[in-house]
């Protein structure tokens, strides 16, 4: 059933020429990839591809369609060809045919028996079938790319407002030594090392702007969207936090590793099956093939003008053509000898990487799992970075503790606040990765 928000979405996507600079779309995640596999030029032209193929395919039928011409022919004699008889008074020279010579008419051919033409519309039906396997390819690939353009997008996000919080508490600090030194309170040095963890951050924040915005502008471009279109989006890391172990336990750790949907394999499956088909091509070379022919003609022969005097006689005929392939120099045997070495290639090929799609498939739920733990790990490391930072600040205030140590576990704090959201980014990286592979992927019909 058509989403009456997603059909929205799109409207202001695509009028997002006419929206004011201060517009902003928000958007999540299963709306950019629905918007994508809409838009995306790529997509767009695959689909054209498989109509391309299919008219081709028709193409190919007709061949089995008698073919009709009208056919028209005018021949002027410039000379007419002279008959010698000899006789008893001696040789008579006899000039023979007309000054102007007019044919018009129908003619019919078709093919009764062509056994290399049947087969090769089989691999007409074959390519047909690839082009559909190559879009549901590119819209996999492309629902992986704009996961990971998302899932990056909100690494960044998230890591700049970290960034940010720690910058401004540093510049708190900042300001803090700076009135104490005023007062007399504070050390020079305090002051100029304070305003040092302030202009350290600073670079990191103008880094993570950067990076915020060459990933809208990418996730944008794979959307098809017109990069002046504000968008954000409407998500957080964390919001796929309390989906993650459902979703490892149900989709990813339990999923289906035998290939069955992964895209290579079924691309190199169809192109086995063309090989194997033009292996069948080649082979009928070897029969003879019959052609059925028709004509209706009408002639006309006058001296003169060739306009006047025209007299019309009709003239009908069928007929059968049988060809039996005796000898070419060898042409069908080396052909067929080819086809057949291509068709062992590809049962290696598919072997190999077979292989190597296992040890993809293994190498990711690896990662998944290790990732997993790796959150639980980050998440008990930022819950005790705050609860130290808490009581650093706390002994900072009465004097207990220096101002090294309070920067030192605001850093910790950041740095433990970083290491989480980049486990959750592996982690879906990692399983969007893993989707790609197995051709799992509720966005794009197997």
């Amino acid at each position: 059933m058509f989403n009456k928000k997603f059909f929205y979405i799109i409207l202001l996507m695509l009028f997002g020429g006419v929206l004011s600079a201060q517009a902003q779309l928000k958007l999540s995640l299963d709306e950019c990839i629905r918007i994508a596999l809409n838009e995306n030029p790529t997509i767009k032209v695959q689909e054209m591809e498989i109509t391309r193929v299919d008219y081709s395919h028709k193409e190919a039928l007709g061949q089995l369609l008698p073919t009709i011409n009208l056919a028209g022919q005018y021949q002027r004699n410039l000379s007419l060809q002279t008959m010698y008889m000899d006789t008893e008074a001696g040789t008579m020279a006899i000039k023979m045919g007309s000054d102007n010579t007019h044919t018009a008419g129908f003619q019919a051919q078709i093919p009764l028996v062509v056994p290399q033409l049947w087969k090769s519309i089989k691999l007409s039906e074959n390519q047909i079938l690839q082009n559909v396997e190559k879009a549901r390819a590119n819209k996999l690939s492309l629902v992986n790319q704009v996961e990971k353009a998302y899932y990056a997008l909100l690494l960044a996000m998230d890591s700049k407002r970290v960034i940010e919080e720690n910058h401004a508490t540093a510049k708190l600090n900042a300001d803090i030594f700076q009135k104490k030194y005023e007062l007399g309170a504070a050390s020079e040095y305090d002051v100029l090392r304070a305003n040092v963890a302030v202009t350290n951050l600073e670079p990191s924040i103008l880094e993570a702007e950067n990076s915020i915005n060459a990933l809208l502008f990418q996730l944008k471009v794979l959307m098809g969207m017109d990069v002046r279109t504000e968008i954000a989006p409407s998500q957080e890391l964390n919001d796929f936090r309390g989906e993650m172990y459902a979703r490892a336990l149900n989709n990813t750790l339990g999923a289906d590793t035998t290939l069955a949907n992964n895209t290579s394999l079924k691309a190199m499956d169809l192109q086995t099956d063309y090989l194997k088909k033009a292996l069948d091509v080649q082979k009928m070379a070897w029969y003879p093939t019959l052609t059925g022919s028709a004509s209706l003609m009408w002639h006309s022969m006058n001296n003169g003008s060739p306009f006047s005097g025209l007299r019309w006689s009709r003239a009908s005929n069928v007929g059968l053509a049988i060809a039996f392939p005796i000898f070419q120099g060898g042409q069908r045997y080396y052909k067929q000898k080819q086809a057949e070495i291509a068709v062992e290639e590809m049962k290696w090929q598919r072997e190999n990487l077979e292989r190597s799609l296992h040890m993809q498939v293994a190498t990711q739920n690896d990662v998944i799992v290790k990732n997993l733990k790796q959150i639980e790990s980050n998440e008990a490391g930022v819950t005790m970075a705050q609860k130290a930072n808490d009581i650093m600040q706390q002994s900072f205030k009465i004097g207990a503790a220096s101002f090294i140590q309070l920067r030192d576990t605001e850093d910790a704090l950041m740095a433990a606040r970083l290491a989480y959201y980049q486990a959750i980014y592996n982690y879906l990286v990692a399983e969007s990765d893993l989707e790609f592979v197995l051709g799992n992927t509720h966005y794009v019909r197997n």
